[in-house]
Order: structure tokens, then sequence, then C-alpha cells
């Protein structure tokens, strides 16, 4: 089992910036992946950043050049940060984790709301 552990979300104007954070505890796999998912109230989960344990990332077009995804292997936690943020970027935003073994396991935390006003 993993465990994941989210935190950094608030509320904050446009054009500011937040950090999330997300930390994985438990038996993780050395190939997995692990990302953020945000989802916005009437609108289906979709992916917002995804950064590999071999460190390639992948940006959904909506914030890429304002979003930044990382990772510290040592410390099994993902960060998030995120500029110039826009009233669309409101949602709860949730961190994710691929154990990559014979069977693909995938895990959630329990997300971090974001609220960007205008």
């Amino acid at each position: 089992q993993v465990q994941l552990v989210e935190s950094g979300g608030g509320l904050v104007q446009a054009g500011g910036s937040l950090r999330l954070s997300c930390s994985a505890s438990g038996s993780i796999a050395s190939l997995n992946a692990m990302g953020w998912y945000r989802q916005a109230p009437g609108k289906q989960r979709e992916m917002v950043a995804d950064i590999t344990s071999g460190g390639a990332t992948t940006y959904i077009d909506s914030v890429k050049g304002r979003f930044t995804i990382s990772r510290d292997g040592a410390k099994n936690t993902v960060y998030l940060q995120m500029n110039s943020l826009k009233p669309e970027d409101t949602a709860v935003y949730y961190c994710n984790l691929r154990n990559y073994r014979v069977v693909t396991s995938t895990y959630w935390g329990q997300g971090t709301q974001v609220t960007v006003s205008s």
C-alpha cells in the first residue's frame, strides 16, 4: 500500500503563486510516476502535470510555462509550483502515484483545494 499526503493549497489572487507538495510513503516501486490532477466543479478530473522516476515531465497545454513539476526522489515527494495563476485553475488538486510492476497500481491523495480569485 501507498499513502499520499498533500499540502499547500489555498486561496490566492489571480497572478499569484502557490506550491503544492505531496509526500508518498509505503511500498513505492523503483519504476513509478507521480503527478497532479485536478477536478473543478461539474468537470472531469484532468491530468495537470506528471513526472516519472526518471525525471520525464508532461504538462497539460493550459499550464505550460506557468506550472513546474519536480520531485525529490530521496524524500518520495513531488511538488507543483504554480505561477501566474488564473481563476480557471480553481479546482481540487489530487496527487497521483503509479507503481509500475508486473501490474500497475494507482494511488490517490485526499485532494487539496486551490482557489484563484479574480
